[in-house]
């Protein structure tokens, strides 16, 4: 197995991280032992070959399991990045950004985070996104323009961040 330094770290905030591990203790604490009893109330019911509860619980503990190997990953390859020693005028990992939509005039804020921590409708933009690997080193007063699944869009960067 490759060491850590050899695999590909990912970065994430300081939350982002420990929303992770609220995560992973949710899937310990709360659904491992629900989707237990779920198998043995299944099993209880006997011939366990045509009974869908049973393959249902089977299946519940199957993804479950996969998430926290997953998530166990993705915490032991974390590349924690304290934003709050971030400072600058051009827009790196972290940076709160304050956009105008050229197009519409609409005001948009995101904040630009890791991939596991990206929540578009919650302002937190993912790092791999299209719009902030083009607003990557842009300063405030910048125009930037970048293509999405909707179509070109062109934005004026009218504040950076971080905090």
């Amino acid at each position: 197995m490759a060491s850590v330094e050899a695999e590909k770290r990912i970065p994430m905030t300081a939350a982002g991280f420990a929303a992770l591990q609220k995560e992973i203790k949710h899937l310990k604490s709360v659904e491992r032992p629900r989707i237990a009893d779920a198998i043995a109330e299944a099993r209880a019911h006997g011939d366990l070959s045509e009974n869908a509860e049973y393959h249902a619980a089977k299946e519940q503990q199957s993804h479950n399991e996969g998430r926290l190997r997953e998530i166990e990953d993705l915490l032991r390859r974390a590349e924690i990045i304290d934003v709050s020693a971030l400072s600058g005028d051009d827009i790196k990992f972290g940076a709160t950004v304050t956009l105008r939509d050229m197009e519409g005039g609409d005001k948009v804020v995101y904040r630009i985070v890791g991939e596991c921590e990206a929540d578009v409708k919650a302002g937190r933009l993912s790092i791999t996104s299209p719009l902030a690997r083009a607003l990557i080193g842009k300063e405030e007063g910048d125009d930037c323009s970048c293509l999405t699944p909707s179509g070109k869009r062109e934005y004026e960067i009218l504040k950076v961040a971080y905090k």
